[in-house]
């Protein structure tokens, strides 16, 4: 029993380990999901649990323009988030329940400087620094698809 017990955990242990990326190392086999703004299709990385969240785009050297990574957070909350490690200029779209932009925050890479929503939200959508101005999205704007987020 012993010895079953050591072989499940060990089991468990390499599961979780191959499930996160090696340190240094950017998450890429992340669940996908599709949102919209208007006619523009985004495909987006999610980050579920806290491990995810924490690395969110850390290490990335590049990152299509129809891509990004939703941060996907259990309870609504004033949500913050900085650069560390953080390779790419990004925009955070801090997002309501119905998909509805609270606020936008151009962050520069590798810095500590915090971003946060204006409101309690439960989602942060990450793209690459522009991408929501060139489409003319901007706070109030309503992005589609967060009932597949909720899964």
């Amino acid at each position: 029993m012993k010895v079953l017990l050591t072989l499940v955990a060990a089991a468990l242990s390499a599961a979780t380990a191959l499930a996160q990326p090696a340190a240094g190392q950017p998450q890429m086999d992340l669940p996908r999901v599709k949102l919209s703004a208007g006619m523009h299709v985004i495909d987006a990385q999610v980050a579920r649990t806290e491990q995810q969240r924490n690395t969110g785009l850390m290490f990335r050297a590049q990152m299509p323009q129809h891509e990004g990574m939703l941060f996907v957070f259990e309870q609504p909350a004033v949500q913050c988030f900085w650069m560390k490690n953080t390779l790419l200029p990004l925009t955070a779209a801090f997002v309501a329940d119905d998909g509805t932009i609270v606020n936008l925050a151009d962050m520069q890479p590798q810095t500590l400087d915090s971003h946060c929503s204006t409101q309690a939200v439960r989602y942060v959508l990450e793209m690459n620094q522009g991408w929501f101005a060139r489409r003319g999205v901007k706070a109030g704007s309503r992005l589609g698809g967060f009932d597949a987020g909720k899964r």
